[in-house]
């Protein structure tokens, strides 16, 4: 049945986003915000708005009382966009035991893509490429034993993701440390305290593949690159990749169809690997993000098509074919896009970047042929340090094939970008 009203279980420009692409349905939205986030411009975006009880992220991350929410303003479907409980398989059970869509990979997929040790487990069976790695629930001895092994390596969060739980480690490193910091990030940042190392390859390139399905078919809409990243931080993205070949696109693609092939994978998901620059045969699946990503605005560029009004379509009901998505209607990408993230941001004495509070005083952003704006941001809005500091994500497209063209056009808009 097609969703016929949507909770957003998000706030900032992704629920404003998923609002948008509603309306282009004639889907009734609304939107969810603590008691500390009224002034978000998401509030005033949707058909309706309920506040919650509770503030900061504490309140979008309670089950309970957004699972009441759908089901008290007469939600048939919850979008949870991404961060907070978009892949909480928890989440997921709780609205299906209600009757309620999550829009997104069911529960199921959920925990199998949650836990990355258990997605590194099916790539391996299907030969998809990996790098060495300790088991799951690494304890301090089995890291300093893999170490031993490599001359350095990543420790990572069995959950979760953005950066979050995850240390470099090299030999002559005070290990202990860095684990039980990467321990206690996690537990922090997922509520799991667990972590495994995988082998640092060294000078990589962080490369993605979008993969959207319906339960029975799945297709590939290309990739996209996110070297640029900052304390594991995505913040800059480019689709297609400039840097790779037609023979590593294959192997990337495919891949990443065939491990969301095996498991009848539906909605989005993206599958993301590193690659070697000083050996690009050397390719490492790492983990599946099994929800909406922060840039799949670039995708949308080259390819014209809506991720999320597809993801609503798919959610209630309609197939792939019935959206024309054949991997052989699937368009060539036009031209090259970039998404550069705009933080509201101080930095710590220790050189980390943390969210800061202030009011908006001016906010003028870019405009302009093939430039585009995902915002929620104001002249008035006071910044809440409670949340990510994500305000805006500037992306520049060009239909040309030279890769410089779109470069000076994101670099002329966010010169024109004012926000004091």
């Amino acid at each position: 049945m097609p969703v016929e009203k949507l909770l957003i279980a998000n706030r900032g420009e992704i629920a404003i986003r998923i609002a948008r692409a509603a309306e282009d349905l004639g889907i009734p939205s609304v939107a969810i915000y603590s008691t500390d986030d009224h002034s978000s411009l998401h509030t005033q975006i949707t058909d309706e708005s309920r506040g919650l009880e509770g503030s900061g992220v504490a309140a979008y991350l309670d089950i309970k009382q957004l699972v009441e929410t759908a089901i008290t303003t007469g939600c048939d479907a919850v979008h949870p966009g991404y961060g907070f409980l978009a892949e909480n398989s928890d989440f997921a059970s709780a609205l299906e035991s209600e009757g309620i869509t999550f829009v997104g990979p069911s529960s199921q997929h959920l925990a199998l893509f949650g836990d990355k040790v258990a997605a590194r487990e099916l790539a391996g069976q299907l030969d998809v490429p990996l790098v060495p790695a300790t088991p799951a629930s690494a304890s301090l001895e089995d890291v300093e034993a893999f170490l031993d092994e490599h001359e350095a390596v990543m420790i990572k969060a069995v959950a979760g993701g953005g950066g979050r739980g995850m240390r470099e480690v090299r030999r002559g490193d005070d290990v202990g440390s860095i684990f039980e910091r990467c321990q206690s990030e996690a537990m922090s940042a997922f509520g799991v305290g667990d972590v495994y190392a995988e082998r640092l390859i060294e000078s990589a390139r962080h490369v993605e593949v979008q993969i959207i399905g319906d339960g029975t078919a799945v297709v590939h809409l290309g990739e996209r690159e996110c070297t640029l990243q900052r304390q594991n931080q995505k913040i800059v993205e480019i689709a297609p990749s400039p840097s790779i070949g037609s023979d590593l696109r294959d192997l990337l693609t495919s891949s990443a169809t065939r491990m969301a092939s095996h498991v009848d994978y539906r909605s989005l998901g993206t599958w993301e690997f590193l690659v070697d620059t000083n050996d690009f045969s050397t390719v490492a699946f790492i983990e599946t993000n099994a929800r909406l990503q922060v840039e799949h605005t670039v995708t949308e560029e080259v390819t014209g098509i809506d991720l999320v009004r597809s993801q609503l379509l798919l959610a209630g009901g309609a197939s792939l074919s019935d959206l024309n998505l054949r991997q052989d209607e699937v368009p060539t990408p036009r031209g090259f896009a970039i998404q550069c993230r705009v933080n509201t941001e101080t930095m710590t004495d220790e050189g980390s970047a943390r969210p800061t509070g202030g009011t908006i005083s001016t906010y003028e952003t870019p405009t302009g042929p093939g430039i585009r704006t995902d915002s929620y941001g104001y002249q008035g809005y006071p910044t809440n340090p409670n949340f990510d500091s994500l305000i805006a994500k500037v992306i520049a497209h060009s239909p040309s094939n030279n890769y410089e063209d779109v470069v000076r056009r994101v670099k002329r808009a966010l010169s024109e970008f004012r926000i004091e």
